[in-house]
């Protein structure tokens, strides 16, 4: 497995690495699982992507051109008192690989625009599955033969990160088919998704653990290792540190019924909803609701509802944390849940 330093952090505004100027249609496939749409599609690089009627993304996130509600701060991993979760993660290796940073040369960055300017925006994650070691825009974390982990370019949530499988066999699949119908790649993905949950979760107490009361064992054990003159490797750090919080409880892992993106990605995020790219209802729906199937809820049966996200956009919004139904009012399900997530933190 290699690793890259780059921070988990979602809050970086990133560069726009596809062009504005792609028409996508889309094509559909049938399956012994009831017909469900597939959004592989086609370009004739005259126009801005079309929204379509089920996507979860804006067209101007498909076209990686969307910007953030309000700009936000970048922050330098070396500036932090503690380091963030891949940092911790990688100190822990036994062998770590040698970091590799962003290829941010013109002559890359020229290759690249070009030859995203001439392909679909929906196969926008290609770059990533195919040349993760040239690490687009620092969004790499971690990648091997089988799989690539990004941070997502449009997080809905404080941590927000995709697993994304690098073999033609499976990336070209719609999700739900390919997690109901291949058991070995199910086992994969479970695998690796329990794993990442450890990681998201760390980075989880990294942003949040000061303010959470019931972490306070954890942070205030934390503190008295760090600042003592000679503190202990990792390995002894974790057995002296009592469990505190289980942040993994909050972070979620599944797919979309119908991604908006073409190649097969399976997101890992936490529930907080706080992001600058929360900005409409389907943003939230899509992982509020039926319209998001977590990994537990797999393998799918065949004929199942699931595979048919049917007016998804027209469902009520409820609050994730308390459930008061807030319909189709946005802006007063977004108030709310910024207050939500000051108790949330405390918890």
């Amino acid at each position: 497995m290699r690793r890259l330093t780059s921070h988990l952090s979602p809050c970086r505004v990133p560069g726009i690495f596809v062009a504005r100027d792609s028409y996508v249609t889309t094509r559909s496939f049938s399956s012994a699982q009831g017909g469900i749409r597939s959004n592989m599609s086609t370009s004739n690089g005259n126009h801005a992507p079309a929204e379509q009627t089920h996507d979860a993304m804006t067209a101007g996130e498909v076209a990686g051109t969307e910007p953030p509600n309000h700009a936000q701060p970048n922050v330098n991993p070396a500036s932090q008192k503690r380091p963030n979760a891949f940092t911790e993660l990688l100190s822990q290796s036994k062998k770590p690989k040698s970091p590799i940073a962003a290829d941010d040369s013109p002559g890359l960055k020229k290759k690249t625009l070009t030859a995203l300017r001439s392909m679909d925006p929906r196969n926008g994650l290609i770059v990533y599955i195919e040349k993760p070691e040239s690490n687009p825009e620092g969004r790499v974390v971690e990648y091997d033969d089988d799989f690539v982990v990004i941070n997502d370019k449009y997080p809905k949530a404080s941590v927000h990160l995709l697993l994304l499988p690098r073999k033609p066999t499976y990336y070209n699949q719609h999700p739900l088919l390919a997690l109901s119908t291949d058991s070995a790649f199910l086992g994969q993905v479970r695998t690796r998704a329990a794993r990442l949950k450890t990681l998201a979760a760390s980075e989880l107490r990294r942003q949040y653990g000061e303010f959470s009361i019931s972490d306070q064992p954890y942070q205030s054990a934390l503190e008295e290792i760090m600042s003592a003159p000679d503190p202990p490797p990792p390995e002894e750090q974790a057995a002296r540190l009592p469990p505190g919080r289980d942040w993994t409880k909050e972070i979620v892992v599944g797919v979309h019924t119908h991604p908006s993106m073409n190649h097969l990605h399976i997101h890992i995020f936490s529930r907080d909803m706080q992001s600058p790219w929360m900005k409409h209802k389907k943003h939230y729906l899509s992982f509020n609701s039926s319209f998001l199937v977590q990994l537990d809820e797999f393998s799918l049966d065949e004929g199942s509802p699931r595979y048919h996200p049917s007016s998804w956009t027209s469902w009520d919004m409820k609050c994730w944390r308390c459930g008061e139904n807030f319909k189709n009012k946005f802006a007063a399900l977004k108030k709310h849940l910024d207050d939500e997530f000051e108790e949330w933190k405390k918890e």
